[in-house]
């Protein structure tokens, strides 16, 4: 079958990457985490080929297969390489992990962590779970009691003057005590820092003064 428009083939030898290569007798494909050019390459490398040891180390297997764990562009800029290049898994491996080693380099660490703010729309709930997403990317891992340590510098005054207590806890403990402080936040339960600051303010300026005058 001709290309289209005469340029690019489409039959089989011509899409398939290793057209010659055959699965092993019995061997099933296991289920990949897809990669979408984000993150560490060399943990979804890592990944691959733990989830492939049925292949049984063979090169040629893992190099035919490997396109089964990315997504996105970055299964469009792999299908686009000089595969000719790749004599071995290794050749592979090297290449991918070197082009998207920029990841590696902006990991984040401990100052970056203290940048991470709760954003006003967003939950308790869902502020700890993505602080706490980000700092299992630290290297090396932190503990976690200092990522419960990080959870509570982000939010306002308030959640940190209630959940002072929390520290030493456990993460799951302090989620659920932010989440009460969350609740009674809400329902004037519990009233926040900038409220108060709010309210002094407007008695220094003289609001409250005037306020009063006119009930």
């Amino acid at each position: 079958m001709q290309g289209l428009g005469g340029q690019v083939s489409i039959a089989y030898k011509g899409l398939c990457l290793f057209p010659d290569v055959q699965l092993l007798v019995g061997f099933k494909m296991p289920k990949f985490d897809l990669y979408d050019g984000h993150g560490d390459p060399v943990a979804l490398l890592r990944g691959f080929c733990s989830k492939m040891r049925g292949a049984g180390g063979k090169d040629k297997l893992l190099m035919a297969y490997f396109s089964q764990s990315l997504s996105g562009t970055t299964l469009e800029l792999y299908t686009r390489q000089d595969h000719s290049r790749w004599y071995t898994w290794d050749d592979l491996a090297q290449a991918f992990a070197r082009h998207f080693q920029y990841n590696i380099k902006i990991v984040p660490n401990r100052l970056s962590l203290t940048k991470i703010e709760k954003n006003p729309s967003e939950s308790f709930i869902d502020y700890s779970f993505r602080l706490r997403e980000q700092a299992a990317k630290v290297n090396p891992p932190m503990e976690e009691r200092k990522m419960v340590e990080y959870i509570l510098q982000a939010p306002e005054p308030t959640y940190f003057g209630h959940l002072i207590s929390a520290i030493g806890k456990s993460f799951d403990e302090v989620v659920k005590m932010g989440g009460m402080v969350e609740e009674g936040l809400k329902s004037s339960k519990i009233i926040s820092y900038s409220a108060i600051k709010a309210t002094t303010q407007a008695i220094q300026n003289g609001t409250g003064g005037v306020i009063r005058k006119k009930k």
